[in-house]
């Protein structure tokens, strides 16, 4: 006979609430009568309010802390979210951004939620929550605003030479780590930089900074502004004093004689080729290298003979390496080498010979800038203290020159392609008349040798943040087409594949509310931020 096959088909079964056939769950109700029946978001809040201080762009996270988060970004997504309340009785499945207008003042986050409910069955929810921004100025902005002078720590940072290109170095290496995020001000002194922070802290922080980043000594001090007696309460500005070695990069130095001896011997004229948190020392003469530390320095303290101002420009005539080529320190080779002053080259036959560390980056015919120490009165009580007496070479050379061949680079008209971000600092009052436009000829001449070092040294530039200018890149594209002429193609620049992109997403004030109080927001398309994580802990 034939035999009847059977089929596992799942049953189904009547809803309670309203008779329509579905499959069966614990419940014993269809979806839509759960629904009716359960609310899972209920006690959870639907609307909140944000403080948000519109001068610095932080949020406050209760009680005291200020948070910084742009719009529709992942951190102020999970400040959102944790200031929702009710959200520990349910499970977060996912969240996400509907799109607002940037000046409704109001944020808008979608929240899907999941619940057990009647016997086992797990309901998921989807609902809105609606935020309300509301202006507060934080403690620093509002003490900044009363008035700037009421500062808590200040910060006081002096080198004392005659340039600023230290501090050119050390605002790009402020800027790429944002230690300039927490200052109420900022004001440039004729030998440094004063910030000024409304917290202790935020003074101590910049101080463990600078360091780390360049050769410093520091001390501290502080004043009493005033005292509760009843609830025994003081008042302190706290002052630190930030004092960089007076040593900057291509200075030559002349070693006291008992540091000379304490390195080994080396000198007693050395050539300063690196700065970080100490500074490199290198003898020319035998490619000899040392690091001295701050504390090292200020023990036996003692100042450049030479400044890269007083470099003489040199020609050069023939160069071979020293000891067939084997003497090598790093990118460093010994060599020997004649030369003759640019300013003399044609005029008279004095032919100056010196070895120097510069044998990969020379060939005959190049320029260089070196000291010349045959004609530079080097008068250093040290140098008498050596008893053989120091025999000193005619000429130093410290690095290549390119001085010529960007000179007729702007006269093509080819400029940079990149641009560096500032700091707002307040500038103090320009003087008038000849000593303000010495101070502007002076200032502008810094920033075109920082900016030149940059584009020489790798080193340097791997420590900074270099954007893209967009505003040049056609203007040099059109030069660079125009003449066929690559003689100057060996001028060092900064290769494309070290600019950075300046954010599409930037906050920036309006400049018709007055107080800063109009932010507005470059956004691309206005497209909707949607998070597929569950709730985390937000980084402070």
């Amino acid at each position: 006979m034939f035999g009847v096959q059977q089929h596992n088909a799942p049953g189904h079964v009547l809803c309670c609430m309203c008779g329509v056939g579905m499959p069966p769950n614990p419940a014993g109700m269809c979806v839509d009568c759960i629904r009716s029946q359960v609310d899972i978001t209920d006690g959870i809040q639907k609307q909140c309010t944000v403080l948000y201080c519109n001068q610095c762009a932080r949020y406050l996270q209760p009680p005291r802390h200020w948070i910084r988060a742009d719009l529709e970004s992942k951190e102020l997504l999970t400040f959102c979210i944790k200031r929702v309340k009710g959200l520990g009785k349910v499970k977060l499945t996912d969240a996400g951004f509907i799109w607002t207008e940037p000046h409704s003042k109001r944020l808008k986050i979608k929240l899907t939620v999941q619940k057990e409910v009647l016997n086992g069955a797990i309901l998921q929810q989807t609902f809105v929550v609606e935020f309300v921004v509301e202006w507060h100025m934080c403690d620093a902005c509002s003490r900044a605003a009363a008035n700037a002078d009421q500062w808590t720590a200040c910060v006081q940072v002096r080198q004392k030479v005659e340039h600023k290109r230290t501090f050119l170095f050390l605002e790009q290496l402020i800027l790429k780590h944002g230690m300039e995020a927490n200052t109420i001000g900022i004001k440039s002194q004729p030998d440094g930089l004063d910030f000024y922070y409304g917290s202790r802290s935020h003074g101590l922080k910049l101080l463990d900074f600078l360091q780390q980043v360049v050769p410093v000594r520091a001390r501290h001090d502080k004043q009493l502004v005033s005292h509760d007696a009843n609830n025994n309460t003081y008042n302190y500005q706290y002052t630190f004093m930030v004092e960089i070695v007076p040593v900057c990069k291509e200075d030559i130095v002349c070693l006291p004689h008992k540091v000379s001896l304490g390195l080994g011997g080396v000198g007693p004229i050395m050539l300063v080729t690196r700065v970080g948190a100490s500074f490199q020392l290198t003898d020319p003469s035998t490619l000899r290298q040392i690091w001295v530390a701050a504390d090292q320095y200020y023990r036996s303290p003692y100042k450049p003979i030479g400044s890269a101002k007083m470099m003489t420009e040199y020609i050069v005539l023939d160069i071979e390496p020293a000891d067939m080529g084997r003497q090598r320190a790093g990118k460093y080779l010994l060599a020997d080498v004649q030369v003759a002053r640019l300013a003399d080259f044609g005029v008279n036959d004095v032919i100056l010979h010196a070895k120097t560390h510069l044998g990969h980056h020379l060939n005959p015919g190049d320029t260089a800038f070196g000291y010349d120490l045959a004609s530079l009165q080097i008068v250093d009580p040290e140098l008498e203290k050596y008893k053989h007496g120091v025999q000193l070479p005619d000429v130093l050379l410290v690095k290549k020159s390119y001085q010529e061949k960007r000179r007729r680079r702007r006269q093509k008209g080819v400029g940079r392609g990149w641009k560096l971000q500032r700091m707002d600092i307040a500038e103090e009052e320009a003087a008038g008349g000849a000593k303000g436009a010495r101070e502007e000829e002076r200032r502008a001449n810094d920033e075109e040798l920082f900016m030149q070092e940059l584009e020489e040294d790798e080193d340097v530039r791997a420590q900074v943040q270099i954007f893209r200018d967009a505003a040049a890149q056609p203007r040099a594209a059109a030069a660079t087409n125009d003449d066929e002429d690559d003689d100057d193609d060996d001028v060092p620049e900064v290769p494309i594949e070290c600019l950075l992109d300046e954010l599409s997403l930037n906050r920036r004030v309006d400049p018709d509310v007055g107080g800063g109080g109009g932010d507005e927001y470059d956004e691309d398309d206005g497209d909707e931020y949607e998070e597929g994580e569950e709730d985390e802990e937000m980084a402070d």
